[in-house]
């Protein structure tokens, strides 16, 4: 069966995607975890903060995409980390340019790029509850690997540090 440049070009670009299933986070192997959650994973453990979260006052859906192309340039520039050495503003142009490739052959990849700038430059109220779900995500994920003896401290600070809803701070926390 012979395909066409674009639908070639789009299922490069789906291929891709799910090729962040096998990108472990830098931070948890960093950290010392063996196994570490993968990209997706923690995608995933997003969005069902959000489908369990999401106030009314926002649209679930539109929060859901910004969470699912979030992390989506890390395919092709990595899981970069502070502890990398690349400073935020060319950490940022790495990831849009990976970003603005990867999603211009996609039927609505503008419209995904508009999201993934929601999330980047947090101009939405979509944007700002992904950022803040993203940071409990973390402190969530560190309490499951506490539950394992790893010291994840460090992870639940940063959290709570970039949280101001009392009850986002209340969850990432636990029985601190």
């Amino acid at each position: 069966m012979s395909t066409t440049p674009a639908t070639e070009a789009l299922r490069r670009t789906l291929l891709d995607g799910l090729r962040l299933k096998r990108i472990d986070r830098a931070g948890w192997l960093r950290a010392g975890v063996r196994a570490p959650e993968s990209v997706a994973a923690h995608t995933w453990g997003l969005c069902w903060l959000i489908c369990a979260l999401c106030p009314p006052e926002l649209d679930r859906g539109v929060a859901l995409a910004i969470a699912t192309v979030h992390d989506l340039a890390e395919v092709r520039v990595g899981d970069l980390t502070p502890y990398d050495g690349v400073d935020k503003a060319e950490k940022r142009a790495r990831e849009e340019r990976a970003i603005t490739a990867m999603l211009a052959p996609l039927p609505g990849g503008a419209e995904l790029l508009e999201r993934w700038w929601d999330y980047e430059l947090g101009r939405t109220a979509e944007g700002r509850w992904v950022k803040a779900l993203d940071k409990l995500d973390m402190a969530l994920q560190a309490a499951i690997y506490a539950e394992a003896g790893i010291d994840t401290a460090e992870f639940v600070d940063s959290a709570l540090a970039a949280l101001d809803a009392p009850t986002l701070r209340a969850l990432a926390a636990g029985d601190r």
